[in-house]
């Protein structure tokens, strides 16, 4: 589990001298968003109340904000430009007055010469490579957020921890709704559609660091930091659906970190105790999830070992021994009776219990770091994702050698792989959120601002394919969680 600008008028006015001034030519920009162009008091917005257009004036400052920050770019590059010119006149006034102060013939005259030629173009060359790679990352990161937008819209945000959350999942039957785990002792459920919290649980001493809901009861799991998991039942009562909220006009307010909309946990009804307690750990509970078909449950600690238990008795079973490291997480398979645990020590382990005398083990070694988790397919893969940042596909009939391989550039929480469509969803320590299919191609990038997604690392992902639509949920340490709609049709054919 992992724990947790631009330029300003003054300066590039400062960068102005009279021998700059000369090469202003190459580049003009016109400040339309300048401070000093804007009398005072007057927004961006309301500049623009006088034109004819039938844009929502918040869509209109979205687009002026997006241009300005173009703008301070092509302007960083000017002042970047202006700066690589004068280190070149500079070095060429240098070699040639060092040429001239050598007269008469010297054999060096010519080399130096040469130098002084190879040094301004190679100084040139960069100038060029540096432009062009500046200006191609800011029309294609444009072009990217504009379609991620379009394959993946924001549908809500759930606030209400007081820490960071480390996982989520989402009932597996009626009522449908979102649970989350968090640092802050407690867990909480949630109306998808409205973003209304439903319920708290406060049943724990210490960190709650995993919630999984049972496939055919209104009971849910959590493990926690007070090396314990619990079993507790829930009832909620679904929110009145509520109309669409204008996304337009919500964009542009900034939620400050760890700020509360709506209804905080304390207003809710609130569970203390659960129906039973799995004690058997001697260090963090980190993970825990059911066996197919509910009666069964297996927990991950960071005491390096995995415990499976007996939901009527609560009775340990089995001590899942072997590993090296801290345990990270354990998934379990939809329709098998087979159990996967990652560790610290690069490795995770396969244990197969259907048959009921004996349980084999597999052990797979083809990451270089902590394996942060390792989930099922529907089909027969396994999914694995690192701090190495890589994530490997592997096939369970064959899993020598994995049968794609990822390489991304941040380390990779909890991921997860949709049930339908089989689409991995990474969670990155940089706050991003990107889909692969499960040969290894790059799908969407879950759009990403100072108005929309995470602020701080994202560590776990999770997916509802319900009522024909697809959704994404994805919680940070950010204190929140946020649900995304994903628009498959398009993801598909961007592919």
């Amino acid at each position: 589990m992992p724990v947790e600008g631009g330029s300003s008028s003054g300066s590039a006015s400062a960068a102005r001298h009279p021998k700059q001034k000369r090469k202003a030519h190459s580049l003009s920009i016109r400040r339309t968003n300048s401070t000093e162009e804007r009398p005072p008091g007057i927004q961006r917005g309301d500049m623009l109340e006088g034109q004819d257009s039938k844009l929502p004036i918040s869509l209109r400052n979205n687009l002026l904000d997006l241009f300005g920050q173009i703008e301070r770019e092509f302007e960083n590059l000017y002042i970047e430009n202006l700066e690589l010119r004068r280190e070149i006149d500079s070095l060429n006034e240098r070699l040639t007055g060092d040429g001239q102060t050598i007269e008469g013939g010297d054999p060096t005259k010519g080399a130096l010469k040469t130098k002084a030629s190879h040094s301004t173009s190679q100084l040139s060359q960069k100038l060029k490579t540096t432009y062009k790679a500046s200006t191609s990352k800011i029309v294609s990161s444009f072009k990217a957020t504009a379609g991620s937008r379009a394959v993946c819209q924001l549908l809500k945000e759930y606030v209400g921890h007081r820490d960071g959350i480390w996982d989520l999942s989402v009932t597996r039957n009626p009522p449908v709704v979102l649970g989350t785990a968090s640092a802050d002792h407690s867990a909480l459920l949630w109306s998808i559609e409205t973003g209304k919290c439903l319920l708290r649980y406060a049943g724990h001493a210490g960190s709650v660091n995993s919630i999984k809901f049972h496939p055919t009861e209104q009971m849910a799991l959590t493990a926690s930091g007070d090396q314990t998991a619990h079993i507790w039942r829930y009832m909620v009562q679904l929110p009145a659906p509520q109309p669409p909220p204008d996304v337009s006009a919500s964009g542009d307010i900034d939620r400050e970190e760890g700020e509360v909309d709506g209804e905080g946990p304390c207003e809710v009804p609130t569970v203390r105790l659960a129906t039973a307690t799995l004690k058997s750990h001697q260090g963090v509970v980190i993970a825990a999830d059911w066996l197919v078909g509910g009666r069964q449950v297996v927990t991950a600690s960071w005491d390096r070992a995995a415990n499976l238990y007996e939901l009527e008795t609560s009775e340990l079973v089995h001590t899942l021994t072997g590993h090296d490291q801290e345990l990270t997480h354990c998934c379990t398979h939809p329709t098998q009776r087979l159990v996967v645990t990652s560790s610290r020590d690069t490795t995770f382990r396969l244990w197969d219990f259907r048959d009921p005398s004996i349980h084999s083990v597999n052990v797979f070694q083809g990451h270089t770091d902590t394996v942060t988790s390792a989930v099922f397919t529907v089909g027969d893969n396994v999914v694995s994702g690192s701090d190495d940042r890589t994530v490997k596909v592997w096939d369970l009939k064959n899993m020598r050698s994995p049968i794609a391989t990822i390489r991304t550039d941040s380390a990779v929480n909890r991921i997860s792989v949709s049930a339908n469509q089989r689409i991995i969803a990474l969670p990155h320590d940089n706050r991003q959120v990107r889909l692969f299919d499960m040969s290894g191609v790059r799908l969407a990038r879950l759009p990403r601002s100072n108005r929309m997604g995470h602020r701080r690392m994202v560590c776990c992902t999770a997916w509802n394919e319900e009522n024909q639509s697809c959704n994404l949920f994805t919680c940070g340490f950010d204190r929140q969680a946020i649900g995304w709609n994903i628009n498959i049709p398009a993801l598909l054919q961007e592919k």
